[in-house]
């Protein structure tokens, strides 16, 4: 019975090289990959652009939060589309579903009538969200 020895190494004259199998890495990679999306957090911005006033005093809020924006021209707007007054409740009463302690951020522009701005506020309330949960953005 003979053996025969196959050698790998460098001088063995053979015309295959050990290639290392990526297989488990990229595995590894995409697992990596479904774990960073899925625990991402998405913000829909309000898709207007808001002068804000100035603060003295602030906090930072949460990454997930409802941002609602009124402009100069005293328009509301969510996701870059204008909901009105009336469709505040439309937007925020879905959210609350998901997540009961959402918080509400209001942009308000620092030409907005704070009666506008207020109206919102009254609308968040009435779908249900926390007077500790709304807040008005600023700088």
């Amino acid at each position: 019975m003979s053996l025969k020895r196959r050698s790998r190494g460098a001088f063995s004259g053979g015309d295959e090289e050990a290639k290392p199998d990526l297989s488990p890495m990229i595995d590894c990679v995409f697992i990596l990959l479904i774990f960073f999306i899925v625990t991402t957090v998405f913000q829909k911005p309000p898709g207007v652009e808001v002068d804000r006033p100035r603060a003295t005093t602030g906090y930072r809020l949460e990454k997930n939060s409802v941002l609602l924006a009124v402009t100069a021209d005293n328009k509301v707007f969510y996701g870059g589309e204008e909901i009105g007054i009336a469709g505040v409740q439309k937007v925020v009463r879905p959210q609350l579903l998901e997540n009961e302690d959402i918080p509400v951020i209001i942009q308000g522009d620092a030409l907005a009538r704070r009666g506008i701005v207020s109206d919102v506020e009254k609308e968040c309330l009435e779908a249900g969200v926390k007077r500790d949960r709304i807040t008005d953005a600023t700088q």
